[in-house]
């Protein structure tokens, strides 16, 4: 295969009470997978593509194959997408962010809790399933969402940090409360990675 489900970087209850176990074993032992599956499925079409790295099929999208494009962009995407949302949590996260994020974050929103505030109120806000994003755009942070499982990197652009407002993120313990989950998943937040990401957003 050449894409690989990486183990979970903490137990699933880790994350409790802010994300429930069995939302966090199905998100990432089922829905997780099924990407990954799916888009081994397709690489196996068009077998020199296995040497790219996910990030980069979705970088080049316009490259892929016509007949397996779609199938690249929403399950590439949702790889993409869960690989850094599991590692942009962390069993006793959250709090006030650190490092240079934090300071970027003052610079660009006035302070954390009007950052947060704005992130979730757009979050919140996406038609249907998707994402919101922490983006680097033009020497500032900002913020938007994408529908589905698009990531940034089609936009060239590289996500600080994504939180996912599909349903099958939440709804087991927040059912349509969308806000509530939003508010609460900050608890779970790895800054120290954030920072890597931020680092990494700015090359």
């Amino acid at each position: 295969m050449a894409y690989e489900l990486a183990p979970l970087p903490y137990d699933y209850a880790a994350l409790e009470p802010y994300i429930d176990a069995v939302t966090m074993t199905l998100h990432h032992d089922k829905h997780h997978q099924t990407y990954v599956n799916n888009l081994n499925g397709a690489i196996e079409k068009h077998p020199e593509l296995g040497k790219h790295t996910a990030e980069d099929l979705l970088r080049n999208i316009n490259s892929v194959p016509e007949d397996i494009r779609t199938v690249v962009r929403n399950n590439g995407g949702g790889h993409v997408n869960h690989t850094m949302f599991w590692t942009i949590m962390k069993p006793g996260g959250g709090g006030e962010p650190v490092g240079r994020i934090a300071e970027q974050i003052r610079k660009d929103f006035g302070d954390f809790e009007a950052f947060k505030k704005q992130f979730n109120e757009t979050t919140a806000k996406q038609f249907g399933s998707g994402w919101g994003w922490l983006l680097w755009d033009g020497g500032k942070l900002a913020i938007t969402t994408t529908p589905n499982q698009d990531n940034p990197l089609l936009q060239g652009k590289y996500a600080i940090l994504g939180n996912d407002v599909w349903e099958h993120a939440y709804y087991l313990k927040y059912q349509n409360r969308r806000p509530d989950y939003l508010a609460a998943w900050w608890n779970t937040v790895n800054w120290e990675e954030i920072n890597k990401r931020f680092e990494q957003a700015q090359k």
